[in-house]
């Protein structure tokens, strides 16, 4: 496998453009280590667009020269495959998530019942009616019957960085983001980790998209990101194995 695997990457190398990979924005600093790594092991350049997931869906579907497409979400993926733009047989989810609750180090804020206190004005998620993170969030504040309560102090963002971001500059109290996320900002405090039966199956689906120009290439990275190497350089970014 590993070397039919490298015997295509050195064929590849040659080609004159980098494989383009629309990702979402939480992948950022995992998927830059594994690029790379691919590289190391021979593969071609990738030159990445990171983003909110729907953002990337919504270039793809109108026509964006993508090669390869990795969603922070299945919902995301979907519309890209009602528009017949997923290459047959590469979709596969590369790696799993946890949603959390941080806020700044010096909060009052304990556990998510804090969040309906007073002293807590604003409450950043991606927004819930298009970004991953944000649909998430919302659907487990319902599932416990948190989100009617809570919504005046929601603050919708860009993506689910923005909403880290807010926590950090202080424009929110907390913010709902991944583990992931937590992680890339160590100034703030893990409020709760969202786990249990109730919580969100969070996954990563990839594919190569279907109007891609190097097809080989774009395939050829997808397969990268389903191998051990990627794996372990997602695992040591926090994130969960994908489902087999």
């Amino acid at each position: 496998m590993l070397a039919a695997f490298l015997l295509l990457a050195g064929l590849l190398q040659g080609s004159a453009s980098p494989v383009t990979v629309s990702a979402a924005v939480s992948l950022t600093e995992a998927l830059e280590d594994v690029a790379a790594a691919y590289r190391a092991a021979g593969g071609p350049q990738v030159a990445f667009n990171f983003a909110g997931s729907n953002v990337l869906a919504r270039q793809i579907v109108n026509g964006a020269p993508v090669d390869v497409f990795i969603s922070a979400d299945e919902a995301q993926m979907e519309v890209v495959a009602r528009a017949g733009l997923i290459a047959g047989g590469t979709r596969a989810d590369i790696a799993g998530n946890t949603l959390v609750l941080v806020a700044d180090a010096r909060t009052s804020i304990r556990t998510l019942a804090d969040l309906g206190n007073a002293e807590v004005r604003r409450i950043a998620i991606g927004d819930p009616a298009a970004v991953p993170a944000g649909a998430y969030a919302r659907t487990y504040l319902e599932d416990i019957g948190l989100w009617q309560r809570l919504e005046p102090k929601i603050v919708p963002t860009t993506n689910v960085r923005a909403a880290l971001t807010a926590v950090q500059n202080g424009s929110a109290s907390a913010a709902f983001v991944y583990a992931t996320d937590a992680r890339v900002a160590p100034a703030l405090k893990v409020v709760a980790t969202i786990a249990g039966a109730r919580a969100p199956r969070i996954v990563y689906p990839a594919c190569v998209v279907r109007t891609s120009r190097q097809p080989a290439a774009a395939a050829a990275f997808v397969n990268f990101l389903r191998g051990s190497a990627a794996a372990a350089i997602l695992a040591r970014h926090g994130f969960a194995p994908a489902a087999r």
